[in-house]
């Protein structure tokens, strides 16, 4: 059900609670610097952003202008007035809706008075997954309200559904080896380096994860599968046999144990006070390389390169992707940053 607009949705409090608890968790990482990796990854893995990400980090792409694809400019929104919470009587976002989202393709919802669309938020909407991994949010006027705050533009943007837009993320990973097949570690921080299959947007040219927008009624497992595929392997142009060479390839690495990397909110520059991008990152690491080795990257759908990337802090990547990046790292006690004292650092 929806929550009244006077109401403090769940995801809200976690923040604020969270941002309570992260000035005590930073003395206890300081203190703990024996066992970094470990004490990295145990207090820096999320449940979703609101308890691993402060305010101001997490809608800082969701601020910025113009607008992707547009020259839409956002209502600028100070930092202190960000939160909902805050009151701000002449708050005057500018509303904007891409053509491409009102031409009404199959992936977007009606406007919001379009007579029999009667959408429910909060809840699975017949195919449609209305759940924001963040717990409820509020709906005024019957629009959903950003859970993150204010970004100083309403409508959806590109995005085509109001409220949470969920999407898959994954991960692919393998230890950088040299020519003798051992395994590369970095001549500062002595720790192994990872590599992860990693492509170039179309659409803005930024580096970033391979992945995509969930279908309506698929399984999450079947879109990180999937987007890779297309994205990574060009699967949409390859002849029914090619497909089904690729698909024996990797169900070895799609079927093996992996873990969440992440699951909720995302900072991203198409989000607005109504829509916003929300997603799981998932990590599928193989760790002899024998699966990846043999399986040639290729660009596709709406990646226009892909390659294997060393991983490091000097990336500079898509969204908040390089954070998902991060805590993959630290999970497996690879490298990351030549400064030590900043591996748990957010």
């Amino acid at each position: 059900m929806p929550l009244p607009a006077g109401a403090v949705p769940r995801a809200v409090v976690v923040l604020s609670f969270s941002v309570l608890l992260s000035a005590r968790g930073a003395a206890q990482r300081r203190s703990a610097r024996s066992n970094l990796s470990a004490s990295c990854w145990s207090s820096l893995h999320p449940v979703n952003m609101f308890n691993s990400y402060n305010l101001k980090f997490h809608h800082r792409k969701a601020l910025t202008s113009p607008y992707p694809g547009s020259h839409i400019e956002r209502c600028q929104v100070p930092e202190d007035k960000v939160g909902w919470l805050t009151k701000w009587e002449d708050y005057n976002p500018v509303e904007y809706t891409a053509k491409s989202v009102l031409a009404r393709p199959n992936w977007a919802d009606p406007q919001i008075n379009d007579e029999g669309f009667s959408p429910k938020f909060n809840e699975r909407d017949g195919e449609v997954e209305r759940k924001s991994l963040n717990g409820l949010y509020v709906v005024e006027n019957g629009r959903p309200r950003n859970p993150a705050g204010r970004t100083g533009l309403t409508g959806r943007g590109l995005l085509g559904r109001w409220g949470p837009n969920h999407a898959a993320d994954p991960i692919v990973t393998r230890w950088k080896r040299d020519g003798s097949g051992n395994k590369v570690a970095h001549p500062v921080s002595g720790k192994n380096i990872l590599q992860f299959v990693a492509i170039k947007r179309r659409d803005c040219g930024e580096w970033a994860i391979p992945g995509g927008m969930v279908d309506p009624g698929e399984k999450i497992t079947a879109t990180l599968k999937r987007e890779f595929e297309e994205e990574a392997l060009n699967s949409l142009q390859k002849s029914p046999e090619e497909k089904a060479k690729l698909e024996k390839q990797l169900q070895k690495l799609f079927s093996q144990e992996h873990f969440v990397v992440y699951k909720g909110y995302v900072d991203d520059p198409r989000n607005t006070d109504n829509a916003w991008m929300e997603a799981e990152a998932v990590n599928y690491h193989d760790e002899t390389g024998e699966t990846m080795d043999n399986v040639p990257l290729e660009a596709g759908d709406d990646a226009g390169a892909v390659k294997w990337v060393d991983i490091s802090e000097k990336l500079k990547l898509y969204a908040s992707h390089s954070y998902f990046i991060k805590l993959v790292t630290e999970k497996w006690g690879a490298h990351w940053s030549e400064d030590p004292g900043s591996e748990c650092s957010k």
